[in-house]
């Protein structure tokens, strides 16, 4: 019973020493973002499966993979995290499948298709050119500028080395990097529960 108590007692002092490490974590990249980032946002959470179905069509959201009902619910409570701590976000852009930019349009009211965020899952043949436009975008996003890019896992994480791995709906928060050239500052990553 002793050691049953000592075990409890432990988890509860790493958990209450882990609260306030979290807490600093947040407000450390709630600083950042207010001081003007770029989210590289992976879509929300989809319906089962991997990859696009066959015979899909990007003009045709029907014959995609979208948005589950959990995925567009979490897509509202992204954007209501962001006006809740009063991020004006000035630049949303998503890649020209429907998931990104149902995504897009729920979190933060509108999108601008941009194929430079294109899914690379099935088709990585323009996945370095996509790769470098969106680096060269980020280099030129102003200081103070909040943007957010909604995207796909794959695409992110060949982007961004940071970005890899990404669940759906997090985000990994990046500024330009402070030599010319050099790959994206990756600030952390963001997940919105």
């Amino acid at each position: 019973m002793k050691r049953l108590r000592l075990g409890v007692f432990l988890v509860w002092v790493c958990a209450a020493l882990a609260a306030p490490l979290a807490a600093r974590a947040d407000e450390a990249l709630l600083r950042e973002l207010r001081a003007g980032a770029v989210v590289l946002m992976r879509h929300s959470q989809t319906t089962p499966g991997v990859g696009d179905p066959p015979g899909w069509r990007l003009e045709r959201c029907e014959s995609q993979r979208n948005l589950a009902p959990e995925g567009t619910e979490h897509a509202r409570r992204v954007g209501q995290w962001f006006k809740a701590r009063q991020l004006r976000v000035s630049v949303v852009r998503n890649s020209p499948w429907c998931r990104t930019r149902d995504t897009a349009t729920l979190a933060f009211g509108r999108h601008d298709d941009w194929p430079a965020l294109s899914n690379i899952f099935q088709d990585r043949s323009g996945a370095d050119a996509q790769a470098q436009a969106v680096k060269q975008y980020i280099a030129a996003v102003k200081p103070g500028e909040l943007v957010v890019l909604v995207s796909h896992g794959s695409t992110i994480g060949h982007i961004i080395p940071g970005g890899a791995g990404l669940a759906s709906g997090e985000s990994v928060v990046v500024r330009r990097a402070p030599q010319p050239g050099a790959a994206p500052l990756v600030l952390g990553r963001l997940t919105i529960p």
